[in-house]
């Protein structure tokens, strides 16, 4: 009978765990259980009285009866089939006093003591869940804690590392070339620089276990605790049902006025479907899967490490590459021995039956999750290493390439002996490098992430000029079994090299490489047999002259400049050359999405100047400036018709941007430029993806609140209805001309009255069509927004009409 109850309530196995996973819904499911030992005592007391009275006969079957209906926690039991069958029940008892006497003694000895039971049993499967669910919020709690003790140990290891850099840097000074007392002051230095990088490592791995640990907590034991959970509740229910069926057995009656109660008795028990129990009680209580617990790198502990070390990146060097080999063979070991451990585990449970239901024990479960999460940390952990292990700087680096941090405080040479190293200092190198620029596979400083775009096919090969160390350096990158990246190494007589022989310029030395065939490391085995020439938007910085300063942006200055062939005045935007190739890679990419769109309403790309410091974005020049500016400038003058006019522009704009899966992320007036005859381009593609749905993954600093649609802010997730959320704030802005969205308020404020369905009221002047199209833009729900074609449409139809 059990096996055939339990595979009848199967169906619904999934809606504990897919439905109460929120803290919220912990907290009712704890209150309906203690309701339901509540009711469990309320039917012992009143059977035990019922005994009672049978054999006091009739006398007190009235307050019996009465006491019986009062059930406490009624409140929770709201919908609950046995709470009703009860009450039926204690209905049919209050008619039946005159025959209760002769099932007296029975009731007593089998009824009153299975609800005992089944009371302790209840009492104690609540214990157990309670302590489960306290330990699996310690848990997440864990992770947390080990989080934040590891990024204390970084900010110590980062405060060492900064005192000692200042005490070398200082003894250097003052010494000159050497002695005792600058050998101590830099072994100290060196020791805090590589306890700092080995803290750094330790950090971004543990980030990556915890994430996979606290992954499988959320994703699978939490669920798993809950579908248990429901079915103990729901075999406690098939349990009560039957005790239930006892007490209709126990007051059977064998007179015709007597059956007819006792066929109504019957069918109040029958009304309980232990499927349906707890359905009213799931749709009243039903919350959201727990939100993920989001580890993610203090940037801030690196902002002094003059950009050595990388957030969420491993450093590897001479100061942590034997570690890191040794630490990838420990992982390994720990591995096999999880793996074994874990495959031990996987003799079938023992099936669930009767007598066990009641008896929920979690241990099993518990110690699969520990050996699961315990195999994914090692995992990730092994391929962070591997992965940094197999780039370029650590396997590839070609021989006499010297990583030490003296790359920072070069010392003179002793003995005369000059050792190979990088090519330094481009522009004075005339014979080796001043003709590079002239070659079309020399692609200047386009960082490493954008040469890796260009080199698809094997042999696919170009030259680039980097910087490591504060030392400029020519860099051979090519696709061989990955991406290779090769320093030209330079010898005591100043020529060029790899392995093999050596050339009196780079443009020699490449050429052999490429006519002979011959690898350009043996340890790489990578073959030269493409060179990638450079993109015609690629120009030469000496191409454009700038003239004056109009702006700034997030990566450097924006200047009116002109290109010296065609005398167009055009906009440049530059690059800061103290910034880390991670924000130059940030800054070109709106260069990257530019160069593949042409529409009247998108500011158009003419080039990207990567030849040389500074990095530069050549685009067309708007002479109108910010839409912002505009607006604020002409609010007394601009009218309704061309209002809707910019209105009709932006959603040209993005429509076409829609269309090509293009997501902006930052779409607001003082990122429109307005040009002749008062048309809108969209600009600053600086935060714009090519997807069409986008998941942050480093942090929300500097995220437009104001602007941002909820689901973006709440959960990191983006889409092209985000950006009709934000154009719903555009058009806010254009009709009030350039005003301050939610004016008085703080981010936080903004944020906090949005999601409890606050929206800005409609500005003076906006057409009633406008401002319903707001509203829709602003819907919460992302689905309920329109496509930015039906918003175009609305606004095409509105500007006819004028």
């Amino acid at each position: 009978m059990f096996f055939n109850s339990f595979e009848e309530i199967s169906d619904i196995a999934m809606g504990f765990s897919s439905n109460l996973q929120g803290q919220a819904s912990h907290e009712a499911l704890l209150g309906r259980q203690d309701a339901e030992i509540k009711l469990l005592d309320t039917m012992r007391r009143c059977l035990t009285n019922k005994v009672k009275s049978d054999r006091d006969y009739a006398s007190t079957i009235s307050s019996l009866t009465t006491q019986g209906r009062k059930v406490e926690r009624s409140e929770d039991l709201a919908g609950s089939l046995i709470a009703q069958s009860w009450k039926d029940i204690m209905d049919s008892v209050e008619q039946s006093a005159k025959l209760i006497k002769q099932q007296a003694d029975l009731m007593e000895s089998v009824v009153v003591e299975h609800i005992s039971s089944l009371h302790t049993e209840r009492r104690r499967a609540r214990k157990l869940y309670q302590e489960e669910h306290t330990w699996l919020n310690n848990q997440f709690q864990q992770l947390t804690d080990d989080v934040a003790r590891k990024k204390t140990e970084y900010q110590k290891s980062l405060e060492v590392y900064k005192l000692m850099r200042s005490r070398f840097e200082e003894h250097y000074v003052k010494s000159g070339r050497g002695g005792r007392k600058l050998d101590e002051v830099r072994e100290k230095y060196q020791k805090a620089c590589r306890k700092l990088h080995l803290t750094h490592n330790e950090y971004v791995l543990l980030l990556g276990a915890v994430t996979e640990c606290e992954h499988d907590l959320r994703t699978s034991y939490l669920p798993s605790l809950l579908q248990r959970q429901q079915a103990v509740h729901q075999e406690f229910i098939v349990t009560w049902k039957s005790i239930l069926q006892d007490i209709v057995k126990y007051s059977d009656f064998t007179t015709e006025k007597f059956l007819e109660i006792h066929t109504r008795m019957e069918k109040a028990v029958d009304t309980i479907k232990p499927i349906d129990e707890y359905k009213d009680f799931i749709g009243k209580h039903r919350t959201r899967p727990a939100s993920p617990i989001r580890f993610t790198f203090e940037e801030n502990l690196i902002d002094d490490t003059s950009g050595k070390l990388l957030p969420n990146k491993l450093t590897v060097d001479n100061l942590t590459i034997d570690w890191l080999r040794s630490r990838l063979t420990e992982l390994e070991t720990s591995l096999k021995t999880t793996q074994l451990s874990k495959q031990a585990m996987l003799t079938p449970p023992e099936p669930i039956c009767d007598s066990k239901i009641l008896s929920v024990d979690y241990s099993r479960e518990r110690e699969e999750l520990r050996q699961r999460c315990q195999e994914k940390k090692l995992l990730r952990q092994a391929e962070v290493i591997r992965g940094a292990l197999n780039e370029l700087g650590c396997e590839e680096l070609p021989s006499g390439c010297d990583l030490s941090m003296e790359g920072s405080f070069t010392e003179p040479a002793v003995n005369n002996k000059v050792p190979l190293r990088g090519v330094c200092n481009l522009s004075n190198n005339q014979k080796g490098g001043g003709g590079l620029i002239e070659e079309e596979w020399f692609h200047g400083v386009l960082p490493r992430e954008e040469v890796v775009r260009l080199l698809v096919n094997e042999g696919d090969y170009l030259v680039r000029e980097t910087t490591r160390n504060d030392e400029c350096q020519i860099v051979l990158s090519v696709c061989w079994d990955g991406h290779k990246h090769f320093i030209v190494q330079t010898t005591s007589e100043g020529h060029f090299r790899f392995e093999g022989p050596s050339f009196p310029s780079i443009q020699e030395l490449i050429v052999h490489q490429w006519q002979s065939g011959l690898p350009v490391t043996s340890r790489s085995g990578a073959i030269l047999r493409t060179p990638i020439l450079r993109e015609r938007w690629e120009l030469n910085n000496d191409d454009v002259v700038l003239i004056d300063k109009i702006g700034r942006g997030n990566f450097g200055d924006v200047y009116k400049a002109q290109l010296k062939s065609s005398k167009i005045d055009v906009a440049v935007k530059t690059c800061k050359v103290t910034l880390p190739d991670e924000q130059k890679k940030k800054f070109l990419q709106e260069g990257r999405i530019l160069k593949q769109y042409d529409h009247p309403n998108i500011v158009k790309l003419i080039g990207i100047c990567v030849q040389k410091q500074p990095i530069m974005i050549v685009m067309e020049l708007v002479p109108g400036g910010s839409l912002l500016t505009y607006l604020r400038k002409n609010a007394s003058t601009i009218t309704q018709r061309e209002q809707l006019r910019m209105c009709k522009d932006a959603a040209a704009g993005m429509c076409y941007l829609e269309s090509k899966y293009c997501i902006h992320r930052d779409l607001a007036a003082r990122n429109c430029l307005v040009g002749y005859e008062s048309i809108v381009k969209i600009s600053d593609f600086g935060m714009s993806r090519e997807e069409e749905e986008y998941i942050v993954s480093d942090g929300m600093k500097q995220i437009p609140i104001k602007w941002t649609a909820p689901e973006a802010l709440n959960f990191g997730k983006y889409t092209s209805l985000c950006d009709v959320w934000s154009y719903g704030v555009l058009i806010w802005e254009i009709f009030s001309k350039g005003g301050t969205p939610y004016s008085g308020m703080s981010n936080s404020k903004a944020r906090e009255k949005i999601d409890t369905g606050y929206r800005m009221p409609t500005p003076e002047g906006t057409p009633d069509e406008i401002y319903r199209l707001m509203l829709r833009c602003w819907e919460y729900e992302p689905e309920k927004r329109p496509h930015f074609e039906q918003i175009y449409t609305v606004v095409d139809t509105l500007s006819q009409a004028l």
